[in-house]
């Protein structure tokens, strides 16, 4: 079954936490808003690491607990350095 465009649109409601990040190498950052875009707390950085997702996931939890959110939508988007791999040269 494909979902359409109206459908996701659908499911993002006022019960709705909405939740983009950042992915970098080391540190990623996220920030949080209502279904209607206001902001909500301040940004979150996290490591890329297991303790890191571990923070991410108490911040979701608590926003949602403080603010009545029964349901998140998160979305990840790379930086621009993510995908370059280091090169060394060889001498």
């Amino acid at each position: 079954m494909s979902i359409t465009q109206n459908e996701k649109i659908r499911r993002v409601t006022d019960s709705t936490l909405v939740v983009g990040a950042d992915i970098a190498k080391k540190v990623h950052v996220a920030r949080a808003s209502d279904a209607r875009g206001i902001e909500l707390g301040k940004p979150l950085s996290f490591d890329n690491t297991r303790e890191g997702f571990e923070r991410l996931l108490s911040w979701l939890e608590t926003l949602m607990v403080e603010h009545g959110f029964d349901n998140v939508i998160l979305g990840v988007e790379p930086t621009g350095h993510y995908w370059m791999v280091r090169h060394e040269s060889r001498c």
